[in-house]
Formats: C-alpha cells, structure tokens, sequence
C-alpha cells in the first residue's frame, strides 16, 4: 500500500486520490449496451445465451420453485440455520421499527396535511452468486421488502456449474417465502428486471450490489426506462480511520475484509500515526498470505493506499471528501466524530466494531452506496421500498383561511384557472 502525507497533498491530488472506479474508455457501457439491446430484443434465449457464454451452464429452466428451493435450504446443518435465522431475526427487528404511521398537521385552521406510506408493487432483487455466493445480501434486499408489504418481489442470481441456487441462498428464500428464484446475473438480469422478457416480470424499481457491469446497466436502465434502482453501488470500500489507540490487528483484518470481496475493492487507512501505519502494513503481511482469497485481496491492496494525517480533524475532513461505503472510527475518543461526519454510507464505532457485523448479522443493511455516491445517497432501508403519498384535505372554514393566499399565489404567476379554482369555492 502507498502512503501518503495529508499535508503534502493538494486539492486537486486529493480529488484524484478519493477518485475509483472510472471507466475511463467507457468500454464497460459498450459491452452492457449489447447485453441490454440482445435482451430486450430476444429475453429468455438471451438469458440462456449468456448463461452458457458467462456462468459457463447449459440450463434447462430459467428458475427454480419452491419444491426445489426447499429440497436445497435442507441441506443446511442446524449450526449454519441458525446463523442465518439470527441473522434474519436481527436484521428484520432493526428494520421493523422503520414503519411507523405519520401525523397529521394542520397547517392552518381548516387545512390538514399528511403522508401515507404504500409499497412499491414489483421490487427486482438482484443476489449475487456463482462462486461469490451471498446469502447476506438476499437478507438485506428482501427483509425490507416483505416489511414493505412489497406485491410482487422479482429475485435473480447466477447460477451455479451445476444450473441451481446455492443452498444458503435456498435457506434465506425458504425464510422469505420465495417461491421463485430466477437463474441470471450480471448486466443481463438488470436489464430483465428492467424490461421484462417472457419469464420474468417487468419491476418498478431493482436492488441489489455488483460488480461495475451491474452498476453501468442499472444507472442505464434507470435512464432509459420508467424503472428506478436503489442506488449506483459498485465495488466495496472501506475507510478506517485510526489513532495510537487502535490494534493493528484489527484493522489489519477490516482492511482484508473489503479487499477479498474483489480486485476492484478498496482498502484505505487514515491514520495520525506514521507508526501506527508501519504496524499496521506488518499485520496485512501477515494476514494476507494465509486468506483463501490472497490472490484476490492482494491485487485489492496493492489499489489502495494509507494517508498520514496530522490530526483527527484533518481524518475527517479527508474521509468526507472520501465519501466512504463504510467507515470505521478506530480511535479512543469516537464519540467526539461523529458530530463531523457529513458522508459515509454505514459507520462502526470503536475498536470491537468491525464492518463485518454489519455485512452480516447486527440488523444494519448492507447495501450501501460506493464510489463516494455516500454524498448523495443513503443505504437501502424499508423507506427504499415504499412511496410516501402525501394527502390533504380542506374544510369549509380552511377555504375560506387559505383561499385569498392562493389567489394572489396564481395571480402572480399568471395562472387564472389556478385561480379561478379557489374563487369557485369561496364565494
């Protein structure tokens, strides 16, 4: 990992530094807008097409049911059922308290005003698999979903050599109640989900993390159709931020965690101890050699780098500019940052918080904006999953209070049927 002095950097250095995941060519949208143009023009065959072409499996159906689902969520061991059962239970009482029925105001005396939740009617879940199998993300898609009340939840994986769904994924449909998990990923199922083909129905909005070819036919499909997404998330990220008081080897760890998800991810450490970041290089040389993925997690970190700070402020300053998917404040004194932090998708406080609890099972959502997109965007929640309608309703005594406000409103701006709506019902 390169290390970098705050102080020696410029504004511009920065704004290059904090800068990942660009496609510079733009080859990324080419590719994903083939995909995109043979689906809409051929849907199912185009699915089995890039099946064999990219999961390298010859399937025979594009979906498996809920017989099959079952028969595979058996096959789990007790220990790794009740994993995933706290794992639901947490994330779901988490999410619960997220309904909840608004007031009603009234604005002025005769006028009341109030918002209404309903849920979006066809959610896509998109859950990557294959090799990468997460369970974890179906829990965090579809948790929020059935607490919505969501009618119709759409859910795409890849499949695996062998055409079907990885068991733990099995699991957490058979928790869901999913009778239906459909076998495409990548750019092909965005732009099923987004488009429809004869199989799979056409949603209003799609969730769900990938890879930068998952994140370009989302940011295009939400530009060129009626169907939303849930945000740009691309390559996992993660920004600690360390004082003397931190255990190298913890955040040693937390670096590895987000660098094995893939090549593209990115570990950063903030730190106001060149020491400390000395240690903490030592940790990850020890570590990295004996992960399963080492291959993949070194190529992650020789991409991502150490800032030496002078100061926690200057920690701060440089992680908002950062925008981090996920940040951890591994310093004595927590309490007194986060009052600082403006842009962070999910935060972990201390030294005994890693991001991985998060990722998994202490009732957080995982599915969080990457790519400094934190600036802008917040983690899926149920409030992804609904609309907020907002409702009024006007008394005879509240046309009369608000009536000549509105007049003179429409007036101004040259609207006299505007206008003339008001003066029907108050004279």
């Amino acid at each position: 990992m390169k290390t970098y002095n705050y102080s020696d950097l410029s504004k511009q250095e920065i704004q290059k530094l904090v800068q990942r995941n660009v496609d510079p060519a733009d080859e990324i949208r080419n590719v994903v807008e083939d995909i995109i143009s043979n689906v809409r023009a051929h849907g199912d065959n185009a699915l089995l097409e890039y099946a064999a072409k990219f999961d390298k499996v010859e399937l025979k159906s594009l979906s498996i049911g809920k017989e099959e689902i079952e028969v595979l969520a058996s096959t789990l061991s007790p220990e790794q059922k009740n994993a995933l059962d706290t794992a639901y239970n947490n994330i779901r009482k988490f999410h619960e308290t997220q309904l909840y029925t608004e007031s009603k105001v009234e604005t002025m005396q005769g006028v009341t005003c109030w918002r209404e939740l309903r849920p979006i009617e066809k959610v896509g879940l998109y859950i990557p698999g294959g090799t990468a199998v997460l369970p974890s993300t179906f829990l965090m898609l579809g948790v929020p979903a059935r607490i919505a009340g969501c009618h119709e939840i759409v859910v795409c994986s890849p499949p695996q050599k062998d055409g079907k769904i990885n068991a733990y994924i099995a699991y957490v449909a058979h928790l869901l109640g999913i009778e239906k998990v459909y076998l495409t990923g990548g750019a092909q199922a965005i732009a099923a989900m987004a488009y429809g083909t004869e199989s799979i129905t056409k949603v209003d909005k799609i969730f769900g993390p990938g890879n930068q070819y998952v994140t370009k036919a989302k940011t295009i499909v939400q530009s060129t159709t009626n169907t939303a997404i849930d945000m740009p998330a691309g390559p996992s990220e993660v920004l600690v931020i360390a004082d003397e008081s931190a255990v190298p080897e913890f955040v040693a760890a937390d670096l590895l965690a987000q660098a094995e998800h893939g090549v593209d991810s990115q570990s950063v450490l903030v730190t106001t101890s060149q020491q400390f970041a000395e240690k903490a290089i030592e940790e990850l040389n020890k570590q990295l050699p004996v992960l399963p993925r080492a291959a993949i997690a070194g190529k992650a970190i020789n991409n991502s780098y150490i800032v030496v700070v002078n100061d926690l402020n200057e920690a701060m300053q440089f992680s908002n500019e950062y925008a981090p998917e996920h940040l951890i404040l591994a310093t004595a004194n927590w309490q007194q940052l986060t009052a600082n932090i403006i842009n962070a998708g999910s935060v972990f406080l201390g030294n005994l918080t890693p991001e991985s609890a998060g990722d998994y099972a202490s009732g957080t959502n995982h599915t969080l904006p990457t790519s400094a997109y934190a600036r802008a965007y917040s983690g899926v929640s149920v409030d992804s999953f609904v609309k907020k309608i907002t409702f009024q309703h006007i008394s005879p005594e509240g046309i009369q209070n608000i009536g000549r406000t509105v007049e003179i409103l429409a007036e101004l701006e040259g609207l006299q049927a505007h206008k003339n709506a008001i003066s029907v019902r108050i004279k």
